[in-house]
């Protein structure tokens, strides 16, 4: 299997990241895409990259760090999604749940990363909290003028109708730990829509650790939980899921 999003750079990781990436490897995972958020944390990911060959990294200003983006750091994140070991751009996207950063910077970030993707040629990792109709809308726009948007809508909460959208202007959906949690029955229905051939797992580690870790740090391994949660909703054996996931992260991230 492939965890398609992680944060190995977080603090949390800091004393066993190597056990860490032990136990992903005896769970059965064969990489593990580890996100930046903001220019130092992409240059760390990629590192952590380099280091450990389960590992690669997608680099990235995520939108609520913008406003704290200094002169050059764009520059850095131009600079590193050159590199080998750099597979996606991001995580980028518009959000509204913190209030972090003003709207239109965030946009505007948005608007630079999915131009990046463009001339390197690799996919975008999307964010999106509370603010579906925004980033729909800012992919249109970039689909109407562009075509289809190689990328992931990463740890999907919308509704299905986002879903379709994002399904119809070229992107894969991913789900995250979630989806395993007793509340999230919609979320479930939702994750009942999606091609098996458009759909992606993670676990967004270290947050959001899926039953029956939930509550805990979430790390790659667990991503098996959230893939079997998808395999009883979806109605197919476990191992569909993984077969098909795995081929897509390997088809999106070029992998």
């Amino acid at each position: 299997m492939i965890d398609t999003h992680a944060h190995l750079d977080d603090p949390k990781f800091a004393t066993d990241l190597a056990d860490v990436i032990a136990r992903a490897q005896a769970a059965g995972l064969e990489r593990v895409v580890t996100l930046g958020t903001d220019a130092a944390t992409s240059r760390t990911n990629i590192e952590l990259a380099e280091r450990y060959p389960l590992l690669r990294a997608a680099v990235g200003i995520q939108p609520n760090h913008v406003a704290e983006a200094q002169p050059g750091d764009w520059e850095v994140i131009l600079d590193l999604a050159n590199r080998p070991t750099c597979v996606a751009i991001g995580e980028t996207g518009l959000d509204r749940y913190w209030d972090r950063a003003p709207f239109p910077l965030q946009e505007e970030y948005f608007a630079r990363h999915l131009g990046l993707c463009r001339r390197v040629g690799k996919p975008v990792v999307i964010h999106c909290r509370e603010a579906e109709a925004d980033v729909v809308r800012v992919l249109r726009a970039e689909f109407d003028a562009r075509g289809p948007v190689a990328g992931v809508m990463h740890s999907f909460t919308g509704g299905a109708a986002t879903a379709r959208a994002c399904l119809d202007m070229g992107l894969f959906i991913s789900f995250a730990g979630m989806v395993t949690y007793k509340n999230a029955e919609n979320l479930r229905e939702v994750a009942k829509t999606i091609p098996l051939d458009r759909l992606l797992v993670e676990t967004d580690s270290p947050y959001l650790a899926p039953v029956p870790h939930r509550g805990k740090r979430n790390e790659p391994a667990y991503v098996v939980h959230t893939a079997e949660c998808l395999a009883n909703v979806i109605g197919v054996p476990p191992n569909v899921i993984d077969e098909y996931t795995t081929r897509n992260a390997r088809t999106l991230f070029a992998l």
